[in-house]
This record gives structure tokens, C-alpha cells and sequence, in this order.
């Protein structure tokens, strides 16, 4: 901002007041950056009584004219002509002017928008999410709105929240003695996704290249830093798209958003590093700058065994890559994001394309420093006998997939896309350390608060 004769209308959340005998000081914050508008009050216009209601946490709009300041934390401040407080506020209000943990903010999640972290995580998420659209949209997807009511799921490991309608109390049962899902509202078992990503191939084999953005469910009984059961997930899917095309989009597009929060959201970066985790901004700028590595999952095992006597979790062909492991990869091996190829299929889902070795999936994980795996994807299985032979070795009933092996049937095309959790790349952009404070209300075990 810079001074100016015409008057101006600030209107806001008071974040403190400094009387002195002449003056009064009032900090107004109204979310849209990092640091609050001052305004200055002079005693001789505005008396006690004007002033008794402006307490930490009401809400007022103040009328006058951008001045230089005289103080040293603002250029500018405002010289107040008017002052009208809409809201007042107690002085029990939670917020006061000290410094509080994310554990009890945790707990104040409808007032924590109004502190410095979570106003700069949610300006951050908003950029993030219209960068998102916006690179799709630059690049000719359609945005498609896949269901949220599912009866299929998508990654086979059964972790679903039911959705129902019959009573609890009373629940249907067969001659089988199993619930009647004949009478519940679908006739079937019914979900909340886990994925949208059968559904957008659908859309995927008929409008070329398609994306989904918007909240998926996981019922793990998972109470760690790193999980929640609502979240939100991009998934595109690409027909005529191999695998080197899907690491292609997936390696520009983390760069997009990524350059966008550097863009748009400096001062909101420079706060995250001085106060959340020190280097967060250089890390997303060699992100940008570096060009990912490539490497197959047999030559990483290779390169990991080397150093199994530093993991936890020591390495061998065959098993899960963990986090220490992909970190290791991209900050001592790599010193870059690497993409990691070709992994065994029997740690991958059955929707992944099969190598002509039998024991390896076309799946790729883009692992990123500092967290490890941000994306993961494939190309999908288009041939239908490969398709249903990989869903018999796992014991997947073709019956409730039928639709989509009806897509290897009608026209089947290679395709592939990959998957993106919102909230862990908002904590990569961030350093957040826990997944629950880069989201509005977060929903984990034993917490459905508001």
C-alpha cells in the first residue's frame, strides 16, 4: 500500500489495541495477508466510550486516509476518521494475544483462521487449488465430478466408511444369516470412494485427457501425523497416454503449483521459513529447478541395499519402499526428486499395467526431498484378458467390476494417470509438520468435531 488523500474503509477482526495517552493503536486483520493494517486513533476525537468495545477479537470498520507511518513495522498506517465496531468480543475470547500450540488451535478449529499459521496455510491452499485447475485447464483437460457414493473400491484394501439407511437397531438379515442390502437405500453395499479414479477413466476413454479434484474417505484406523479420513485427491487420467507421459505431466504440474505459491503467496513463504521450517522456500525452488531423476524400483533396492546397515527398515527386492528409504534416495543419492519405475505387482493394485517380465507393474512414485512419495500412479491394464486374469489372482469378483472391464471391451485404448493427496502436497509447500492443520476441519480417528 502506499499513502493517499482519498479515504478508505477497513473492515476487519481487531488482533490488538496500544493505548497510549495521545493515541491509540488498533491492529485489523481481514485475512487477506500476512500482517494486520494499523490504525491510528487520535484520544482527542474518539473518547473512552468510543473505545471500550474495541477488544481483541471484535470486529470493526474504521474510515480515513493512508498516511506514511511513523513507526517502524509499517510504511503506511491509517489515520482513522471514523470508527463503528459491529461485533464485540469478551474477554474470555481464546485468542488473545500470546503465543498458542496447534494442539489447542486443534481444538478452536472455527477460530483458528484468524491466527498468522492457519490465515498463511489457507491463503496458501487457496493458490494451490486454483493453481491446480489452472494447469489442467492450460493443458486442455475436462474437469470431471466423480461420485462420492461408491460400490466399488478402487484400491481393494476394504478401508471404507458403509453408507446406509437401514436401522441400526434393526438391521435386515438373509436366510444366510448377512445383512439384507436389498433393502437399504442403493439395494447394494454402498461406500463412500476411496478413489475417483475408475470412474474417471470412464470419462478418460471418451474426452482424451479428464481430472478429478474433490474429497475422498479412508476408514484406516490411523492416528498419526500423516493420515486422515477425509481428505482431498487430484487424479488425472490420460487415454492414449503410456507411462512416460504420465511422469511427463506429473513432474510439470507439481512445478506449476509449486511456482505458483512462490508467486503469489512471498510473504506468506518467508513466514512458513521463519517461524514452521527453516529452507521450506529453497526446497519447493529446487524442486522447480531440477529435473527429475528416473530409476526403476530394482535399481533403487540395488542402490539401497548398499546402505541397509542406516535404515530402520533394511531393504530387499520385493518389499514396500518406506519413507526413510525414498528420502534417502532424493537427498543423498539423488539430491533431486526421482521418479521410481516398474515396481513388483504384488505391492501394487490390480488395475496396473503388467510388464512383459510378469513380475512387474508399469506404476511409477514421484518422490519428493524432504517427504518422499507425493504422487503415485500407472498405466492402467487396457487388455482385458491381462485385466481379469490379475483380478483372479487376487480374488476380486468380476461381477462388481463389470463396467469397467465393459471399457477393455469397448475400444480400450492405453491410458494412465496418477494420484496427488491435496493436504500432504499442502504440507509440502507449507513444512506443517501434521496433516491436520493444512485442512479446514480435519476428520481422523475418534475426531468429528463441527
Amino acid at each position: 500500500m502506499t499513502p493517499s488523500s482519498e479515504p478508505i474503509k477497513a473492515e476487519g477482526w481487531v488482533r490488538t489495541r496500544r493505548d497510549s495517552k495521545n493515541v491509540s493503536f488498533i491492529e485489523i486483520s481481514d485475512g487477506s495477508c500476512l500482517k494486520g493494517l494499523q490504525a491510528v486513533l487520535d484520544r482527542s476525537r474518539f473518547s473512552d466510550k468510543d473505545l471500550e468495545d474495541v477488544t481483541t477479537g471484535s470486529s470493526v470498520v474504521v474510515e480515513g486516509c493512508l498516511v506514511s507511518s511513523q513507526g517502524s513495522s509499517q510504511s503506511v498506517e491509517l489515520q482513522a476518521e471514523s470508527l463503528t465496531v459491529i461485533g464485540t468480543c469478551p474477554q474470555d475470547y481464546p485468542l488473545q494475544k500470546k503465543k498458542h500450540t496447534v494442539e489447542f488451535l486443534r481444538e478452536k478449529a472455527y477460530l483458528r483462521p484468524r491466527t498468522n499459521l492457519f490465515g498463511a496455510v489457507t491463503r496458501v491452499r487457496n493458490t494451490m487449488a486454483y493453481a491446480v485447475h489452472s494447469f489442467f485447464q492450460e493443458n486442455g483437460f475436462v474437469y470431471v465430478n466423480t461420485p462420492l457414493i461408491s460400490a466399488s473400491d478402487c484400491e481393494g484394501a476394504g478401508a471404507q466408511f458403509q453408507v446406509t439407511t437401514l436401522d441400526l437397531e434393526n438391521i435386515p438379515k438373509g436366510e444366510d444369516g448377512k445383512v439384507d442390502y436389498s433393502k437399504d437405500f442403493f439395494g447394494k453395499l454402498a461406500n463412500l470412494t476411496v478413489s475417483g479414479q475408475l470412474e474417471g477413466e470412464t470419462y478418460a476413454l471418451a474426452m482424451k485427457d479428464i481430472y478429478t479434484f474433490g474429497p475422498t474417505f479412508r476408514a484406516e484406523n490411523s492416528n498419526t501425523a500423516r493420515h486422515l479420513a477425509e481428505f482431498w485427491m487430484i487424479e488425472p487420467e490420460m487415454a492414449f497416454c503410456t507411462l512416460e507421459g504420465d511422469m511427463d505431466i506429473a513432474e510439470r504440474f507439481l512445478k506449476y503449483i509449486f511456482s505458483a505459491v512462490l508467486d503469489k503467496n512471498a510473504e506468506d513463504m518467508e513466514f512458513f521459513s521463519r517461524f514452521v521450517l527453516a529452507g521450506v522456500r529453497e526446497t519447493l525452488e529446487h524442486v522447480i529447478e531440477s529435473p527429475f531423476e528416473h530409476m526403476t524400483y530394482t535399481d533403487a533396492v540395488k542402490i539401497l541395499e548398499r546402505h541397509n546397515d542406516r535404515f530402520e527398515f533394511p531393504v530387499r527386492w520385493g518389499v514396500e519402499i518406506q519413507s526413510e528409504h525414498e528420502r534417502f534416495l532424493t537427498e543423498e543419492i539423488a539430491r533431486r526428486p526421482v521418479i521410481v519405475t516398474d515396481y513388483p505387482k504384488d505391492i501394487k493394485a490390480f488395475y496396473m499395467k503388467m510388464n512383459d517380465d510378469g513380475k512387474t507393474v508399469r506404476a511409477m512414485d514421484v518422490l519428493a526431498p524432504r517427504l518422499g512419495e507425493i504422487i503415485g500412479g500407472s498405466e492402467r491394464e487396457y487388455r482385458l484378458d491381462v485385466l481379469k486374469e490379475r483380478m483372479k489372482e487376487l480374488g476380486l469378483d468380476e461381477s462388481a467390476y463389470w463396467w469397467y472391464l465393459d471399457l477393455r471391451r469397448y475400444g480400450s485404448v492405453p491410458h494412465s494417470g496418477f494420484g496427488l493427496g491435496f493436504e500432504r502436497a499442502v504440507q509440502y509447500v507449507t513444512g506443517v509438520a501434521n496433516i491436520r492443520d493444512v485442512i479446514p476441519y480435519p476428520r481422523y480417528v475418534k475426531s468429528c468435531e463441527y
